[in-house]
């Protein structure tokens, strides 16, 4: 099975709404300086940077190669890791993550070297996608794999939570949740759904012949295109976000 893969050239021109609509999670975070904070799945560095530029010290993990480079260049103390075997031992006072969470299936081991890597009331804020997620177009990617043949070739490579799940999961390891929201942002998206699928779900199009990719894009976005193009020519994914903050107690 394909994994999803990532380069940053490409994560620029057609995902950069994923950090441009960070301002919220960011805020609940409420970084102050001087704090040592770990960016986990930091992607290409741009929001390691803004808590950098707030005076807190920022560790960055990934498990792209290509978004390491991008966030090192950034001056960004960037290591590649997966986010599922953190190394870290009581080191951070906060541990952020915006929309990575939900690629790391391996949910408890995430919660659990979060919870080792945090000090005695350090904070774990975190956005990712929610129960729902992309259901418009999940359905329609789904519908064109099953008519080839393919739909168990390639398993859904995201979690997506409802609040109630995720607070269990935190509470299980001992954190205490002391915010979680679940909720609608539609969300403009720079070009078309077409793009979106070539970013988001190149583990679908590996298993696809070559010939076959462009026929199966415009298959899935004129599936959606009811549900997610307007009249005025514009694409809007049907994205649902898990917002929460956790602290691991004194």
């Amino acid at each position: 099975m394909a994994q999803q893969t990532w380069n940053s050239q490409d994560y620029d021109q057609n995902a950069r709404f994923v950090t441009n609509l960070g301002a919220g999670v960011m805020d609940l975070l409420a970084p102050q300086s001087g704090e040592r904070i770990l960016d986990l799945g930091c992607g290409d560095g741009i929001q390691a940077k803004q808590l950098m530029d707030k005076g807190s010290v920022v560790v960055g993990v990934d498990s792209s190669d290509s978004f390491i480079q991008s966030a090192k260049e950034l001056g960004v103390d960037a290591h590649l890791m997966d986010g599922q075997a953190l190394t870290f031992k009581e080191e951070f006072n906060a541990v952020f993550s915006n929309a990575a969470l939900h690629w790391m299936k391996q949910k408890e081991k995430v919660i659990e070297g979060v919870y080792r890597a945090l000090k005695p009331g350090g904070r774990f804020v975190a956005e990712m996608g929610g129960k729902g997620n992309v259901n418009q177009l999940e359905t329609a990617m789904r519908a064109s794999l099953q008519k080839r043949g393919l739909l168990g070739k390639v398993p859904d490579p995201n979690f997506y939570p409802s609040p109630k799940e995720y607070q269990a999961l935190l509470e299980q390891r001992g954190f205490k949740v002391e915010f979680i929201q679940h909720f609608d942002r539609p969300t403009p998206l720079p070009h078309d759904a077409k793009a979106w699928v070539k970013t988001f779900r190149k583990s679908y199009l590996a298993e696809l012949s070559p010939e076959d990719i462009p026929v199966f894009l415009e298959e899935v976005q004129e599936a959606v295109r009811p549900q997610l193009f307007d009249n005025q020519g514009h694409w809007t994914a049907d994205y649902v976000r898990l917002r929460f903050k956790a602290v691991k107690p004194l």
